[in-house]
């Protein structure tokens, strides 16, 4: 039985990610590739418990461990009753974001450090690592500015956090671009949505082998 292909989407606070995603599920049904179309946190009844937890504005004294912790353990329920079930069947997986969002966000922007953040991740993914990383870079401004604008998406607890946080957060993204760049790839996302589609379809035909 074929392997499935694990391809993530990463990126800032308003850069893109959920636009890009509804994209990307038009185009691989197009072109006939089975896939599943998921999320993190989240994506499964209790992982969806936990991102309540986790994203809830009334938890500001949630501590960054913690907050670390509870990714960790969402993702492990993620992966073990969705992600891994669907790459051993063969079908390709596409998830808003996964484990590079906890690296950034908590390794990098919290301070708790990237390679302690990478080693609790590692026992709840058990070597399950993207095939494939599109990174959506955008500055914090421009990103935090269109999540103002989208009456429709809810304000969560992470949103709130000051720019300097969130700046802090890209500079995390940046250090994983260096860090794994045969796997992240960067697509700028200040441009129009179509324009920076086009590219991820440039990317996934040399990367994944699917015709653009």
């Amino acid at each position: 039985m074929t392997k499935g292909v694990f391809i993530t989407i990463e990126g800032p606070d308003g850069s893109g990610k959920t636009s890009v995603m509804e994209l990307l599920k038009i185009y691989l049904y197009e072109k006939n590739i089975e896939y599943i179309a998921t999320r993190e946190p989240g994506g499964i009844n209790i992982s969806e418990q936990i991102r309540n937890v986790i994203l809830d504005k009334e938890n500001i004294a949630m501590d960054s461990r913690t907050e670390a912790l509870l990714y960790a353990a969402s993702r492990r329920q993620h992966m073990a009753e969705r992600v891994i079930p669907a790459l051993k069947n063969g079908k390709m997986v596409i998830c808003d974001r996964f484990i590079d969002s906890s690296l950034a966000y908590q390794g990098y922007a919290r301070g708790i450090g990237i390679d302690e953040v990478m080693n609790i991740n590692e026992f709840a993914i058990d070597g399950y690592m993207p095939d494939l990383t599109l990174y959506l870079d955008i500055e914090p401004e421009i990103g935090l500015e269109r999540i103002c604008k989208n009456k429709q998406r809810e304000v969560n607890r992470l949103d709130l956090e000051k720019l300097d946080f969130h700046k802090k957060v890209r500079e995390g993204y940046y250090i994983l671009l260096e860090k794994y760049p045969n796997r992240i790839k960067k697509i700028n996302a200040n441009k129009p949505i179509q324009i920076v589609f086009d590219e991820i379809t440039k990317i996934l035909s040399k990367k994944i082998g699917i015709d653009s």
